[in-house]
């Protein structure tokens, strides 16, 4: 019997490099598809970038950690600040909305914020699922802030 010998042969670091820069040119393509007001920003810090920019009436940040599979790939747009009036029936319906409605993407509290957001490694990470991640957290967030803000209002 012939035994089989995986090819173990790893990227260089120089592909490594050119990975991320398509990683970069994808994000930005899409957000500027995306990007409505022309306002897109961007902060690149040690291999780590931001972008943010408006979609509808929300702004949605873009987070890639790194370029390697082990990195993160975030996105999340703010919708409605806490505290909110009648909070446990604002968490149950966005409970149920987790459920029914967000796809890859799902409904949380940042720094006292509600959120709608979509992470995962950067590990097989293609252009389609980047496109569709982010369009996916900003038009979630931007179809359901002004209903959630008015149903729910500043406590």
């Amino acid at each position: 019997m012939e035994t089989y010998q995986p090819d173990l042969e790893t990227e260089t670091p120089e592909e490594a490099a050119i990975t991320g820069v398509k990683l970069i040119e994808v994000i930005e393509t899409v957000i500027g598809s995306l990007d409505q007001n022309k306002s897109a920003m961007v902060s690149h810090s040690e291999g780590s970038s931001v972008w943010k920019f408006k979609y509808g009436s929300v702004e949605t940040f873009v987070q890639l950690t790194g370029t390697s599979d082990d990195d993160a790939f975030s996105v999340w747009a703010h919708i409605l600040n806490l505290p909110v009036q009648n909070e446990p029936q604002l968490m149950r319906k966005l409970l149920e909305m987790n459920w029914l409605s967000t796809f890859e993407a799902h409904f949380a509290i940042v720094d006292s914020k509600v959120a709608v957001v979509s992470s995962r490694t950067v590990a097989e990470l293609s252009p389609g699922e980047i496109s569709r991640l982010i369009t996916i957290v900003a038009t979630i967030a931007d179809d359901n802030d002004d209903a959630l803000q008015a149903e729910f209002g500043a406590a």
